[in-house]
Protein backbone atom coordinates (compact mmCIF):
# COMPACT_ATOMS: atom_id res chain seq x y z
CA UNK A 1 0.00 0.00 0.00
CA UNK A 2 0.91 3.13 -0.66
CA UNK A 3 2.42 5.61 2.00
CA UNK A 4 3.96 9.05 2.60
CA UNK A 5 6.06 8.52 5.42
CA UNK A 6 7.41 11.26 7.64
CA UNK A 7 10.75 10.61 8.82
CA UNK A 8 12.65 12.68 12.20
CA UNK A 9 16.26 12.18 11.07
CA UNK A 10 18.93 13.91 13.89
CA UNK A 11 19.54 17.24 14.59
CA UNK A 12 23.20 16.97 14.75
CA UNK A 13 24.66 13.68 16.51
CA UNK A 14 24.19 10.65 13.58
CA UNK A 15 23.57 8.39 16.06
CA UNK A 16 20.28 10.03 16.90
CA UNK A 17 18.05 8.01 14.58
CA UNK A 18 15.33 5.05 15.23
CA UNK A 19 15.88 2.01 14.20
CA UNK A 20 12.52 2.34 12.72
CA UNK A 21 13.87 5.25 10.76
CA UNK A 22 16.54 3.52 9.23
CA UNK A 23 13.77 0.62 8.34
CA UNK A 24 11.90 2.58 6.53
CA UNK A 25 14.40 4.80 4.34
CA UNK A 26 15.57 1.18 3.30
CA UNK A 27 12.28 0.51 2.44
CA UNK A 28 10.77 3.47 0.77
CA UNK A 29 10.99 3.97 -3.34
CA UNK A 30 12.52 7.04 -2.79
CA UNK A 31 13.44 10.18 -0.13
CA UNK A 32 12.00 13.54 -0.57
CA UNK A 33 14.56 15.79 1.33
CA UNK A 34 15.58 19.05 1.45
CA UNK A 35 19.55 18.77 0.48
CA UNK A 36 20.87 15.91 -1.04
CA UNK A 37 24.16 16.41 0.20
CA UNK A 38 22.93 16.72 3.73
CA UNK A 39 20.79 13.55 3.23
CA UNK A 40 23.41 11.54 1.39
CA UNK A 41 25.86 11.91 4.56
CA UNK A 42 23.43 10.17 6.79
CA UNK A 43 22.27 7.45 4.07
CA UNK A 44 26.23 7.11 3.52
CA UNK A 45 26.71 6.76 7.27
CA UNK A 46 24.55 3.94 7.67
CA UNK A 47 25.54 2.49 3.97
CA UNK A 48 22.19 2.96 2.85
CA UNK A 49 21.39 2.75 -0.80
CA UNK A 50 18.64 5.12 -2.06
CA UNK A 51 17.07 7.53 -4.59
CA UNK A 52 17.19 11.11 -3.37
CA UNK A 53 14.86 13.74 -4.65
CA UNK A 54 15.45 17.29 -3.75
CA UNK A 55 12.12 18.89 -2.10
CA UNK A 56 12.43 22.39 -0.75
CA UNK A 57 10.86 25.57 -0.43
CA UNK A 58 11.90 26.97 -3.40
CA UNK A 59 10.34 23.55 -5.54
CA UNK A 60 8.28 22.59 -3.32
CA UNK A 61 5.22 22.67 -5.59
CA UNK A 62 6.88 22.04 -8.69
CA UNK A 63 7.97 18.53 -7.17
CA UNK A 64 4.38 18.02 -5.29
CA UNK A 65 2.59 17.21 -8.51
CA UNK A 66 5.06 14.32 -9.20
CA UNK A 67 4.97 12.67 -5.58
CA UNK A 68 1.38 12.70 -5.29
CA UNK A 69 1.65 10.94 -8.32
CA UNK A 70 3.86 7.99 -7.51
CA UNK A 71 1.93 7.71 -4.20
CA UNK A 72 -1.14 6.94 -6.55
CA UNK A 73 0.35 4.53 -8.26
CA UNK A 74 1.31 2.33 -5.11
CA UNK A 75 4.78 3.75 -4.89
CA UNK A 76 5.88 4.21 -1.33
CA UNK A 77 7.94 7.79 -0.07
CA UNK A 78 9.95 9.03 2.84
CA UNK A 79 10.29 12.76 3.51
CA UNK A 80 13.05 13.97 5.66
CA UNK A 81 14.12 17.57 6.06
CA UNK A 82 17.56 18.39 6.69
CA UNK A 83 17.82 17.66 10.60
CA UNK A 84 14.93 17.10 13.07
CA UNK A 85 11.50 16.07 12.02
CA UNK A 86 9.76 17.36 8.50
CA UNK A 87 7.07 20.42 8.40
CA UNK A 88 8.85 21.98 11.96
CA UNK A 89 9.72 25.42 10.26
CA UNK A 90 10.93 23.60 6.88
CA UNK A 91 8.71 22.24 3.95
CA UNK A 92 6.19 19.34 3.80
CA UNK A 93 2.76 20.98 4.80
CA UNK A 94 1.80 21.19 1.71
CA UNK A 95 2.27 17.18 0.88
CA UNK A 96 1.01 15.73 3.87
CA UNK A 97 -2.28 17.86 3.44
CA UNK A 98 -3.14 16.88 -0.65
CA UNK A 99 -2.01 12.83 1.02
CA UNK A 100 -4.84 13.02 3.18
CA UNK A 101 -7.45 15.25 0.87
CA UNK A 102 -6.76 12.35 -1.91
CA UNK A 103 -7.13 9.15 0.94
CA UNK A 104 -3.48 8.72 0.81
CA UNK A 105 -1.71 7.26 4.19
CA UNK A 106 0.05 9.41 5.98
CA UNK A 107 2.42 8.27 8.96
CA UNK A 108 4.66 9.52 10.95
CA UNK A 109 8.27 8.05 12.33
CA UNK A 110 9.00 10.02 15.37
CA UNK A 111 12.23 11.39 16.43
CA UNK A 112 14.35 14.00 17.28
CA UNK A 113 13.27 18.29 17.33
CA UNK A 114 15.91 21.26 17.80
CA UNK A 115 12.75 22.77 19.79
CA UNK A 116 11.99 19.95 22.30
CA UNK A 117 15.25 18.78 22.74
CA UNK A 118 16.10 22.99 24.11
CA UNK A 119 13.12 23.29 26.09
CA UNK A 120 13.72 19.91 27.90
CA UNK A 121 17.72 20.98 28.55
CA UNK A 122 16.51 25.08 29.47
CA UNK A 123 15.67 24.83 33.05
CA UNK A 124 12.47 26.59 31.94
CA UNK A 125 8.95 25.22 32.72
CA UNK A 126 8.39 22.76 30.13
CA UNK A 127 4.80 22.36 30.87
CA UNK A 128 2.90 24.91 28.67
CA UNK A 129 4.89 26.34 26.01
CA UNK A 130 4.56 28.79 22.61
CA UNK A 131 6.54 27.65 19.66
CA UNK A 132 7.21 30.22 17.17
CA UNK A 133 9.32 29.08 14.01
CA UNK A 134 12.01 31.58 12.91
CA UNK A 135 10.04 35.15 13.26
CA UNK A 136 9.84 37.66 10.49
CA UNK A 137 13.42 38.23 9.16
CA UNK A 138 12.21 42.12 8.84
CA UNK A 139 12.71 44.10 11.96
CA UNK A 140 9.24 46.02 11.93
CA UNK A 141 7.53 42.75 11.14
CA UNK A 142 9.43 40.92 14.05
CA UNK A 143 8.91 43.54 16.48
CA UNK A 144 5.03 43.20 15.74
CA UNK A 145 5.21 39.80 16.54
CA UNK A 146 6.86 40.35 19.95
CA UNK A 147 4.63 43.09 21.05
CA UNK A 148 1.78 41.05 19.95
CA UNK A 149 3.55 38.66 22.18
CA UNK A 150 4.00 40.76 25.18
CA UNK A 151 0.24 41.17 25.59
CA UNK A 152 -0.49 37.24 25.38
CA UNK A 153 2.49 37.01 27.90
CA UNK A 154 1.16 39.68 30.51
CA UNK A 155 -2.52 38.19 29.92
CA UNK A 156 -1.09 34.48 30.47
CA UNK A 157 0.66 35.29 34.10
CA UNK A 158 -2.39 37.50 35.31
CA UNK A 159 -4.55 34.35 34.63
CA UNK A 160 -1.61 32.27 36.19
CA UNK A 161 -1.06 30.39 33.00
CA UNK A 162 2.77 31.41 32.29
CA UNK A 163 4.25 29.33 29.38
CA UNK A 164 7.84 29.02 27.85
CA UNK A 165 8.64 30.60 24.19
CA UNK A 166 10.57 29.12 21.83
CA UNK A 167 11.87 30.50 18.71
CA UNK A 168 14.61 29.60 16.21
CA UNK A 169 17.18 32.13 14.82
CA UNK A 170 19.67 32.07 11.74
CA UNK A 171 23.53 33.47 13.59
CA UNK A 172 23.53 36.65 10.93
CA UNK A 173 19.79 37.84 13.04
CA UNK A 174 20.67 36.63 16.11
CA UNK A 175 22.08 39.15 17.71
CA UNK A 176 18.65 41.53 16.01
CA UNK A 177 16.56 39.37 17.44
CA UNK A 178 18.26 39.83 21.32
CA UNK A 179 17.86 43.39 20.80
CA UNK A 180 14.49 43.44 19.96
CA UNK A 181 13.39 40.90 22.92
CA UNK A 182 15.56 43.28 25.37
CA UNK A 183 13.09 46.70 23.75
CA UNK A 184 9.88 44.62 24.09
CA UNK A 185 10.38 42.63 27.09
CA UNK A 186 13.23 43.91 29.42
CA UNK A 187 16.50 42.52 30.10
CA UNK A 188 15.18 39.26 31.20
CA UNK A 189 16.19 35.85 31.16
CA UNK A 190 16.83 33.97 28.32
CA UNK A 191 18.17 30.75 27.44
CA UNK A 192 20.19 29.85 24.19
CA UNK A 193 20.97 26.41 22.92
CA UNK A 194 23.54 25.79 19.82
CA UNK A 195 24.22 23.88 17.86
CA UNK A 196 22.52 20.63 20.04
CA UNK A 197 23.46 17.33 19.95
CA UNK A 198 26.84 18.51 17.76
CA UNK A 199 30.23 18.48 18.48
CA UNK A 200 30.40 22.32 20.07
CA UNK A 201 26.94 22.53 21.58
CA UNK A 202 26.55 25.26 23.69
CA UNK A 203 23.36 26.13 25.74
CA UNK A 204 23.79 29.63 27.86
CA UNK A 205 21.48 30.65 30.76
CA UNK A 206 21.64 34.57 31.24
CA UNK A 207 20.31 37.66 30.93
CA UNK A 208 19.53 39.24 27.37
CA UNK A 209 22.15 42.09 28.30
CA UNK A 210 24.97 39.37 28.83
CA UNK A 211 24.28 37.24 25.87
CA UNK A 212 24.27 40.54 23.10
CA UNK A 213 27.73 41.14 24.98
CA UNK A 214 28.73 37.65 24.06
CA UNK A 215 27.83 37.23 20.41
CA UNK A 216 28.80 40.83 19.83
CA UNK A 217 32.77 39.75 20.43
CA UNK A 218 31.66 36.39 19.20
CA UNK A 219 30.56 35.76 15.80
CA UNK A 220 27.57 33.78 16.11
CA UNK A 221 28.09 30.24 14.35
CA UNK A 222 25.40 27.40 13.78
CA UNK A 223 21.74 27.23 14.27
CA UNK A 224 20.21 28.59 17.50
CA UNK A 225 16.97 27.70 19.44
CA UNK A 226 16.12 30.60 22.28
CA UNK A 227 13.85 29.88 24.88
CA UNK A 228 12.14 32.78 27.50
Amino acid sequence: MSTLYIVATPIGNLKDITYRALEILQQVDYILCEDTRITGKLLNHYDLKKSLISFNEFNEDLKLENAINDLKHNKSVALVSDAGSPLISDPGYKLVRDCISKGIKVEVIPGPAASIAALTVSGLPPDKFLFLGYLPKKQGKRKNVLKSLSIVLKTAQDNKMKFTVIVYESPYRLLGLLSDIQDIFGDIEIVICRELTKLHEEVRREKISKAIEHFSKTLPKGEFTLLF
